[in-house]
């Protein structure tokens, strides 16, 4: 296996654990998605959580970084981005914890 796929596995696994379990980083949602009705905005979290359909197509790099789910007739994004402990700049080694903290970013479509 090339390092190159051992990484992207580590990377999916430390995602799909923010992605399902909201643990090992944040998650923040748009303004958009804070405006909906709270059952709509419960669906989206659950949706989002739930996501498990990643192909070439929407995950070309194997990290389950990011996706598009449809929600009450909506639209709606979610993505992953790496950054330093600072936060102010990317991670140079987003499969270390110490090393990144992740930001999981929930919007609508249109937001984007």
């Amino acid at each position: 296996m090339s390092s190159l796929v051992s990484e992207s596995r580590v990377i999916a696994a430390l995602n799909d654990n923010l992605r399902r379990f909201h643990k090992g980083g944040m998650v923040t949602v748009s303004r958009g998605i804070a405006a909906l009705d709270r059952r709509v905005w419960a669906e989206v979290i659950v949706a989002v959580a739930e996501f498990q359909n990643f192909t070439s197509d929407n995950d070309p790099y194997g990290e389950h970084d990011c996706a598009v789910v449809e929600v009450d007739g909506l639209r709606v994004i979610w993505k992953i981005d790496y950054f330093d402990p600072s936060m102010l700049y990317h991670s140079d080694d987003p499969t270390d914890p110490a090393k990144t903290r992740r930001v999981m970013t929930i919007m609508l479509a249109e937001e984007y």
